[in-house]
């Protein structure tokens, strides 16, 4: 059998028993999504949002792309992240790295690999920026674990700089922005940060003035 046609089977055998636990499974998700989280994580095929959290189809919205960056000029997570936030008004932002990240070990690498060089310079400039605590860590695993968690709040605080989430913020006090590592070792996720509506501590610089919503 074909890796892709066991994909397939697999797929009739989990409809058929969400079916029988509950008859109204698809129905219900056909009609809306209202998720609750916003899931912003890395592309990791090891690292699955509903498999982890043990959330079923249709509790959380996802974004992922390589090392779960937020990049202010992709319009694909922005377009994500408006959605989410003025559409599905969601209450909780999810920034998931996780330990071993092969992205953030290929930051610190001089290798060329073509186009993903440019996509994680900005971890690059995350690594400058702790440059003195980075140098200290000799052990390169234990260095690249550093630099993930260090991407994680740096990404989550760039959410808090987007005009997308202080609007909210200001409307309606929502969402929370929360930083996550997920342990690919155990399983297990290490909660770093969790960013309140109007106690996130941003650069003034970054601020938008709210008499300026419309």
């Amino acid at each position: 059998m074909k890796s892709y046609d066991k994909l397939l089977l697999q797929n009739k055998a989990w409809a058929q028993e969400k079916g029988i636990e509950d008859i109204t499974f698809f129905s219900r998700l056909a009609k809306q999504q209202n998720p609750e989280f916003l899931w912003i994580g890395c592309s990791d095929s090891r690292v699955p949002a509903n498999e982890i959290t043990g959330t079923d189809p249709g509790e959380i919205f996802v974004h992922r792309n390589i090392a779960n960056l937020v990049i202010d000029t992709d319009l694909n997570l922005l377009s994500v992240l408006q959605y989410a936030v003025e559409a599905l008004e969601v209450k909780h932002i999810i920034v998931c790295g996780h330990y071993g990240c092969g992205g953030v070990r290929a930051a610190l690498s001089p290798v060329y690999l073509g186009l993903i060089n440019k996509w994680i310079r900005k971890i690059q400039h995350v690594y400058v920026a702790h440059e003195d605590e980075l140098k200290g860590i000799e052990h390169m695993d234990r260095k690249v674990d550093r630099l993930v968690e260090l991407n994680v709040l740096t990404q989550c605080r760039d959410l808090a700089k987007t005009s997308i989430v202080q609007k909210s913020w200001h409307k309606r006090q929502y969402p929370y922005i929360h930083g996550w590592v997920y342990d690919i070792h155990d399983g297990l996720i290490r909660d770093l940060l969790q960013l309140v509506p109007g106690e996130a501590d941003i650069h003034p610089i970054y601020k938008f003035d709210t008499n300026s919503w419309t």
